[in-house]
């Protein structure tokens, strides 16, 4: 065999080596998305700023309004008034704790996170997903922590009403978790969370979520805001009086940011 061939041979042998390198196992999707979510419940438990607004602020709210004056002796509906407030506490938490995880998209992005998170087999839907499932696991803990300080501290319901309201106000801070996606992409990183802190606060007084409606004008204004349909919903359990008006507040609005947030995340995916 002549010393071309040999080489012929030789480089054809490496040739085939090199184009069929060994196989390297691949990260399937759904480890990456545990391990995404493992991270990012570690990084909230981690940032102050989270706790405090989460776990801290709500009971502390209960503690300061509803235990004033003879609130634990009122009664209204299937519980007492200070039951009402530790429920409106409870639905609070867990909405500002959804509109932080939302809205803690705008960081990342800023800091170049998602850019980062394309070589990762995490597709965009499934970091989305994460963000909402870790924001709404904290949402679940300030919820049970609002409730659990009310009924070691003069809160009084039914039995049931204690479950219902605790579901309700953790699963409808889903609208607010869609919120905070909107935000989230739509608000410079800077100062999103210093424009949604006084923005839920005031949306809560304005929806009746804080103090009832009663049946002046602005009760009739008060049917627009998104926390409206809320309210009416979570203090439903304690004989509250739960309208149309009101689910369709909760649906309409759980659409129309949902839409807005999947609007701007299909536009920061194609520009990004």
């Amino acid at each position: 065999m002549s010393a071309t061939s040999t080489r012929g041979t030789t480089l054809g042998t490496t040739s085939g080596t090199a184009a069929a390198p060994a196989s390297r196992p691949r990260l399937r999707t759904s480890t990456a998305v545990r391990a995404y979510l493992a991270v990012e419940l570690r990084r909230s438990l981690r940032n102050r700023r989270t706790l405090i607004f989460s776990m801290v602020m709500p009971p502390v709210l209960f503690l300061v309004f509803g235990l004033q004056g003879d609130y634990q002796d009122q009664s209204t509906g299937h519980g007492n008034v200070t039951a009402w407030i530790a429920v409106s506490m409870a639905l609070y938490g867990a909405m500002v704790t959804a509109t932080g995880g939302g809205a803690s998209v705008s960081v990342e992005r800023a800091q170049g996170w998602t850019r980062q998170l394309r070589l990762t087999p995490l597709r965009p839907a499934a970091y989305v997903a994460v963000k909402l499932a870790g924001s709404m696991v904290l949402g679940a803990a300030s919820v049970l922590l609002t409730l659990v300080v009310a009924a070691f501290t003069g809160a009084q319901m039914a039995a049931g009403a204690w479950v219902l309201c605790a579901v309700l106000a953790w699963v409808g801070s889903l609208v607010f978790a869609a919120f905070g996606l909107f935000m989230g992409y739509l608000l410079p990183a800077e100062n999103v969370m210093q424009i949604l802190g006084p923005l839920l606060a005031l949306l809560s007084f304005a929806g009746g979520l804080f103090v009832p409606l009663g049946d002046g004008w602005w009760a009739t204004v008060a049917q627009f805001f998104p926390t409206y349909g809320l309210a009416e919903l979570v203090h439903a359990p304690l004989g509250g009086d739960l309208g149309v008006t009101a689910v369709v507040n909760v649906l309409a609005w759980a659409a129309i940011f949902s839409v807005g947030a999947a609007w701007r995340f299909r536009k920061d995916t194609a520009r990004v």
